[in-house]
């Protein structure tokens, strides 16, 4: 087994959006030396902190180790790995590969696969804690893959959370599935528990103060409490990557035979805001599917939405 990084140490990092970008603050500020490749203002920004910047995906593979992914969805993932210019093509032998997307543990094990036949080793390592937790430097991340593995890149993981090897290669993608379905349903709760709540004459920040002390407070209202009361819904994680991301969980169901009936509600809900165009919106913009069907928009003095 190669040994894990140490500080200046180069390491490929590709995906530098709202999750990515600090993350790879956060390795720069534990002294790794980052090889990035996009095209995006925030490439400009670590650039000019110090990150070296790339031509290609190959190239990033080429001269790192260890390379870093996070990414949107399945689709992008699959570009970035495969092709004449991705980074199995610029991989060699020993390298680690590790994944810190959401996707399909179908294409999670398939990448895998086709890194084993060269010798690349791979991680999936699905993180949970939203932007602030990538900010912070405390997601939690979910680790699917070899032990050995897992152990060479935990240095990194530690500088951007809380590391957990869960399995074999797609157990972190199965396993963020299981945190999607409840980060979900407790969105959905919180939002009916809300609406109810205002509309019934309470003021809903109250509500959240009284039962955040007791068994119904969770991470969700401790981080998503002003954007419900103050209908702010910038994005920190996307309505419609939540939706991909219960969209995983309904397929690896069907696969494995268990119902999720619930899981299926909340996926329809985030449909319907999609289709309303909102999927660009922080999934806690769920609120807004009970306010419409409640004709009530929280924290109003009247009824009716404002």
């Amino acid at each position: 087994m190669k040994e894990g990084p140490v500080a200046g140490d180069k390491i490929g990092f590709i995906g530098l959006g709202i999750m990515g970008k600090p993350m790879a603050h956060n390795l720069m500020k534990a002294g790794h030396q980052l090889v990035i490749y996009s095209g995006s203002s925030s490439a400009d920004e670590l650039k000019d902190e110090g990150a070296e910047v790339a031509d290609s995906y190959k190239a990033v593979a080429e001269q790192c180790g260890i390379v870093i992914t996070c990414l949107p969805a399945s689709p992008e993932v699959e570009e970035v790995y495969r092709g004449d210019e991705g980074l199995l093509a610029g991989a060699s032998e020993g390298d680690l590969l590790v994944d810190m997307s959401t996707i399909s543990p179908l294409v999670t094990k398939e990448l895998a696969r086709e890194a084993s036949e060269k010798g690349v080793k791979t991680l999936d390592a699905p993180i949970s804690g939203g932007e602030p937790g990538a900010i912070s430097g405390e997601l939690s991340i979910m680790v699917g893959g070899d032990e050995e593995d897992f152990e060479r890149a935990k240095p990194l993981f530690e500088a951007m959370g809380t590391p957990t090897h869960v399995g074999e290669a797609g157990s972190g993608q199965i396993v963020k599935a299981c945190n999607q379905i409840i980060v979900g349903i407790v969105l959905e709760g919180v939002s009916e528990a809300l609406v109810l709540g205002s509309k019934a004459g309470v003021d809903p920040a109250k509500i959240i103060e009284a039962v955040s002390g007791g068994l119904a407070g969770t991470k969700v209202m401790d981080q998503k409490r002003d954007k419900f009361l103050a209908h702010d819904f910038a994005p920190g994680f996307r309505i419609e990557l939540h939706h991909k991301d219960l969209g995983i969980a309904l397929a690896t169901a069907r696969e494995v035979g268990v119902p999720l009936p619930v899981t299926a509600l909340v996926d329809q809900m985030l449909q319907s805001l999609q289709v309303k165009d909102c999927g660009g919106l922080d999934h806690s913009a769920l609120l807004t599917a009970i306010e419409d069907a409640a004709a009530y928009r929280i924290g109003a003095d009247t009824e009716g939405l404002s």
